[in-house]
């Protein structure tokens, strides 16, 4: 089910903790650079990711599962491949999220139909990153429309 401007803009504004499932540590990764991107927008990020399990990622301790989060999450982001999305939302769903997330590539029905009938905001094959950047006007972070890059000639 498709989600609109007015629910991205209001699940972007109201979830402010986010579990992002699949966090790598490398910062050339896209969950790397997407987290990055949100907690530099005043975002509280818990990273999810049993290979970094008992360190830190963009200095935050990460937890194997959602299950070993010790705090409230707002919203779970899915970097992981689709058949392991379902085993996520039930998570989600026992941990009292708003916001089941599956970013782009990620598009698992079921988990999104469980998610909706127990409450949750759910969106699929999008980035939260991107989204908050088209909707909040963070498209220059990246470099985009700050007129550094352009097709213009010189002189």
């Amino acid at each position: 089910m498709p989600v609109d401007i007015i629910a991205l803009r209001r699940i972007l504004q109201s979830c402010r903790t986010i579990a992002v499932v699949g966090l790598s540590a490398e910062w050339h990764r896209p969950s790397y650079f997407a987290a990055k991107y949100m907690q530099s927008h005043g975002y509280r990020i818990l990273p999810v990711n049993p290979r970094y399990a008992g360190s830190q990622v963009l200095g935050m301790a990460c937890s194997a599962r959602l299950e070993d989060l010790d705090e409230p999450v707002d919203m779970v982001d899915v970097f992981r491949r689709t058949e392991d999305v379902g085993a996520i939302a039930d998570s989600a769903i026992a941990l009292g999220a708003k916001c089941l997330w599956q970013q782009i590539g990620v598009v698992n029905g079921e988990a999104d139909a469980r998610a909706r009938a127990a409450g949750l905001d759910s969106v699929m094959d999008r980035c939260v990153k991107i989204e908050h950047a088209r909707l909040f006007g963070g498209l220059h972070w990246a470099g985009v429309n700050t007129g550094v890059i352009s097709a213009r000639r010189l002189g």
